[in-house]
């Protein structure tokens, strides 16, 4: 099973990666942007734990998503210590052409599964990721 996941995660965020080339965004940028609702303040910390990983990388790559002009970084309104993150109109815009992109890619993978199967995998899939993703929190 484990070598299926892998070869399903590297082939998926291959054929995703050239999609979100065509954007200009870079693998991992899709998702930071997905996590932040329009018009919400998040706050980095709370984008590093949704991404499975350290504020560091999600510094960065905000970095790189201001100098695109699709985010920006302000203090929180209480806290002056701690930064949050909204999106830019740029940046919902592309938040929805992300959207688009990930619809079409599951769609694509949905169709090479019989119908009457998709709730079963979906169901396994996500137990899966919450499983891993468990794991992957404590030893952090």
């Amino acid at each position: 099973m484990v070598q299926h996941l892998l070869s399903i995660s590297k082939s998926t965020r291959a054929f995703l990666s050239l999609l979100l080339m065509e954007i200009d965004l870079h693998p991992g940028q899709d998702q930071l942007l997905a996590r932040v609702e329009p018009g919400v303040p998040v706050s980095v910390s709370a984008l590093a734990d949704q991404l499975s990983v350290r504020p560091s990388t999600v510094s960065k790559m905000l970095d790189r998503l201001m100098e695109k002009n699709l985010v920006e970084r302000t203090a929180h309104s209480h806290d002056a210590r701690r930064t949050m993150v909204m999106l830019t109109p740029a940046g919902e815009t592309v938040r929805g052409r992300v959207n688009a992109l990930w619809e079409k890619l599951e769609g694509d993978l949905a169709s090479a599964v019989a119908p009457g199967r998709r709730d079963d995998l979906l169901t396994a899939l996500r137990e899966a990721d919450e499983l891993l993703t468990a794991k992957l929190r404590r030893l952090r």
